[in-house]
């Protein structure tokens, strides 16, 4: 399932996300996570290649892992994670204290 989801009312989830609970950034380590049956929700950026974003929504498909399409890019995505690099797709393990599993 594919979602369209706003971007400022994701940021600060995704901040509560990286401080409290386990998140795997980047295209190999999505993939990884889907395969093993691990992620729980998989954001995408908007500028993600055509290729890579066509994978992972075949895999998370598979796995019936629920995607967001974040509207931002990848800069706008990995600033939103807190880190100072670009990242065009990130898998959530954990939540931890965030609500952003259940509200998805």
């Amino acid at each position: 399932m594919v979602k369209n989801v706003a971007q400022e009312s994701v940021n600060q989830k995704l901040q509560l996300v990286v401080r409290s609970g386990k998140i795997t950034m980047g295209y190999k380590q999505t993939l990884k996570a889907i395969r093993n049956g691990t992620a729980k929700l998989v954001f995408i950026s908007n500028n993600c290649p055509t290729i890579r974003k066509t994978q992972i929504e075949y895999y998370a498909m598979l796995a019936q892992i629920t995607i967001v399409l974040y509207q931002g890019n990848n800069v706008d995505l990995g600033t939103a994670c807190g880190k100072l690099h670009r990242c065009s797709s990130l898998a959530i393990i954990d939540a931890g204290d965030s609500d952003i599993l259940t509200q998805q």
